[in-house]
């Protein structure tokens, strides 16, 4: 068995950039190709996939403790903000939103989900939208899931009230235009 490494323990809630949140269920010593290495060993319970990372190389793939709660409140407030959606291509825009999601940035993968939401009334969004748009959301909420000690579901469902309340707010600041 490994010592425990300076910043995650077992039990810890992390979030690796690539995959989400995910926790660590071991810390592992094992010798590849003669070298000893010293490993995270992570379980993405979504994916039912178990992760090694070593524990010299976590930083550098961008592994962290869960987001601090100003973090979260700035991921809150962005998703209350107006879409920002660039006149390019799709395919510019959906390679920026899938960098966004992967970079696990809280207040970036906000962003996605903020700019491709649709109320009912909205066009219909495309397919590839529609799956950058789960990706997020499901990211945004697996991370709060964590923080609040929550399920998923409970989680999603704040974020969705979140943006339905930013949608109801400005049909009626476009009702009192009109009037």
């Amino acid at each position: 068995m490994a010592a425990k490494a300076p910043g995650f323990s077992v039990g810890d809630h992390v979030v690796y950039p690539k995959h989400g949140v995910g926790r660590i269920v071991e810390l592992q010593a094992t010798e590849i190709a003669g070298a000893k290495l010293e490993l995270y060993v992570l379980r993405f319970e979504k994916e039912r996939m178990t992760l090694r990372v070593p524990m010299n190389k976590a930083e550098a793939v961008g592994m962290r403790k869960l987001s601090s709660q100003a973090t979260l409140a700035d991921a809150m407030t962005t998703l209350k903000g107006k879409p920002k959606v660039k006149r390019t291509m799709w395919s510019r825009r959906a390679q920026e939103y899938e960098a966004k999601i992967n970079s696990g940035d809280l207040v970036s993968i906000a962003e996605v989900v903020r700019d491709l939401h649709r109320a009912e009334d909205q066009p219909e969004q495309s397919y590839s939208e529609r799956q950058i748009y789960e990706a997020a959301i499901g990211r945004l909420a697996r991370e709060l899931a964590a923080m609040e000690g929550v399920d998923e579901a409970a989680a999603q469902t704040k974020i969705e009230e979140v943006l339905m309340k930013k949608l109801a707010g400005a049909k009626a600041q476009q009702d009192a235009v009109a009037a």
